[in-house]
């Protein structure tokens, strides 16, 4: 394989990459530095990661540097998720804007009661979509365990959301 080649599978698969950096809560200033920083030890150690291990290779190094910097900034204990909802809207209007903070203030409500590893399986599964084999390597667990803890996550996800929802319609 050429140099162009890789150069481009590499860069796809860290686009991919980079937009969970964001939806974990990375500005995209930081996250761009991650992915830079990622790349760059995958070229220091190409010759150690194996072909079918290179996704969850730039996955775990970049979410671990990720860690890394918001540990460094004391930012660990409220690592909060973010999630992207201008591109679900074509036109952006004050309404939509409106609409659109009291939607991602709910979710980031519903989200920072779950345990952290139920949404960060949740935002691998449904929000980068990942297939469930995808993220059993990436944790080393077995697909099995994957399916088990997504399912408790949903259900978890559901009881919070009625749990939110019967206490917006009491106020």
């Amino acid at each position: 394989m050429n140099d162009s080649m890789m150069g481009k599978k590499l860069n796809k698969k860290l686009k991919f990459v980079y937009s969970y950096l964001v939806k974990m809560g990375a500005s995209k200033e930081d996250a761009e530095d991650i992915i830079q920083e990622t790349a760059y030890k995958f070229l220091q150690y190409i010759d150690s990661i194996r072909i079918d291990h290179i996704q969850s290779w730039l996955f775990r190094v970049a979410i671990n540097q990720y860690y890394d910097m918001t540990r460094k900034n004391s930012r660990r204990a409220g690592i909060l998720l973010k999630f992207n909802f201008q591109e679900l809207f074509d036109e952006y209007t004050p309404e939509k804007a409106f609409i659109q903070s009291e939607l991602e203030t709910d979710i980031h409500k519903l989200l920072n009661r779950l345990k952290p590893k139920n949404r960060q399986l949740l935002l691998l599964k449904y929000s980068t979509g990942l297939k469930i084999s995808e993220i059993a390597e990436l944790y080393g667990m077995k697909e099995g365990s994957v399916k088990t803890i997504l399912h408790r996550a949903r259900k978890q996800f559901i009881e919070e959301y009625r749990r939110y929802e019967i206490n917006e319609q009491g106020k």
